[in-house]
């Protein structure tokens, strides 16, 4: 009786190390799938809005493929205007590790106000980015990554979009 419950703990522990085992192989996968990553170049002349963006591939093994980026501008206290496709014409089809590709958002007409409220709109506004792209083993599934918000720091000289402190 004992050999008999010594060879089931023994196959129970075999079964919750393989398990173990694939769980961890499919963590450290989905650890290393590519991630967007997000700047601002600076403002130096027109409008907040009109700012050119910079998106890097973070990974250091896959590529993003099929990269495809939508803006969206909020504002505390308003209703969040609905995301608009960003003007993707620098981005490649492949982004490949640490490459990075330029792109902007049409926030123009979205944002409202004229050139003199332009930067009173933009310090009180938030974007957010949400990016899809292709899974890079597989290539069937498409992931999707959100990211924000950016808000305009003036500190800096000349100012940019920058994470909101507090945020990741």
């Amino acid at each position: 009786m004992a050999t008999i419950g010594a060879q089931s703990f023994l196959w129970l522990a075999t079964v919750v190390a393989i398990i173990a085992g694939f769980a961890g192989a499919a963590f450290g996968v989905w650890s290393l799938r590519p991630v967007p990553a997000y700047s601002s170049e600076r403002i130096t002349t027109g409008s907040a809005f009109e700012a050119t963006f910079r998106v890097e591939n973070a990974s250091a093994w896959f590529a993003l493929s099929h990269l495809k980026i939508s803006c969206a501008l909020g504002r505390p206290g308003t209703s969040d205007t609905p995301p608009v496709d960003a003007d993707q014409s620098r981005i490649p089809s492949r982004l490949e590790p640490g490459e990075r590709a330029a792109f902007t958002c049409p926030f123009g007409a979205v944002a409202g106000g004229t050139t003199n409220d332009d930067l009173e709109v933009a310090l009180r506004s938030e974007i957010y980015f949400r990016s899809d792209y292709d899974e890079p083993v597989i290539g069937s599934f498409r992931l999707t990554d959100n990211r924000g918000p950016f808000v305009l720091d003036t500190r800096l000289l000349p100012p940019r979009w920058t994470a909101k402190p507090g945020k990741d």
